[in-house]
């Protein structure tokens, strides 16, 4: 699952592997998942080491009684100098870069960021990992958009470039059986409409 909406989520800056925490809307979002998981057998709990991951994981491991381990594996994808900025700012400063790397984002990395190829295959090798672990379990990873996009299009036999082109909303839960990949559900969000009903948008 996608962690809780972050402050800078909120504020559309770019967040890469820097570590905003969640805004008063994605603690909601992530008590919200938590009570929707709470009838739900799950064997072990992971989360990316960024704090909106590990805000999101503690609230789903209270509810649970499971202790989230940490996997750095789980981060999110390196923006390199884009990160801290504002969409708006990227925009201006670096114009068809920025249009280029949306549309095409395996062939045109942010400048010093982690292309995207290397962030695939460390994820992938996380989740085989975990599939190892836990071979007949349930397991939850609180993790980012990006990861599990780039997750999705090895599962979908797409190109890296379509990464951005599948939406993953903040603590939507996404469902793959591994180690066949087969994708379960996409983007589930159904949760979350009377915890973020009347919140900011």
């Amino acid at each position: 699952m996608r962690h809780g909406e972050s402050t800078w989520n909120q504020a559309r800056r770019f967040q890469g592997a820097r570590d905003a925490e969640l805004s008063p809307r994605g603690g909601a979002q992530a008590q919200a998942l938590a009570a929707a998981l709470a009838s739900q057998a799950i064997d072990a709990l992971y989360t990316s080491p960024l704090r909106r991951a590990r805000q999101t994981a503690a609230a789903c491991g209270a509810t649970l009684g499971l202790e989230p381990t940490a996997l750095d594996a789980l981060r999110e994808v390196g923006l390199g100098d884009w990160e801290g900025l504002s969409v708006e700012t990227v925009v201006e400063r670096y114009g068809d870069h920025y249009w280029r790397w949306l549309m095409t984002p395996a062939d045109h990395p942010p400048p010093g960021g982690e292309p995207m190829a290397a962030f695939a295959d460390r994820v992938r090798a996380a989740v085989d990992a975990l599939a190892a672990r836990h071979p007949a379990g349930r397991v939850l990873a609180v993790t980012h958009g990006g990861a599990i996009a780039a997750l999705l299009c090895g599962c979908l036999r797409l190109g890296l470039n379509a990464v951005w082109r599948l939406r993953i909303d903040n603590a939507s839960v996404t469902r793959v059986a591994c180690p066949a990949a087969r994708l379960l559900s996409l983007n589930d969000t159904a949760h979350l409409a009377m915890a973020t009903r009347g919140a900011a948008p």
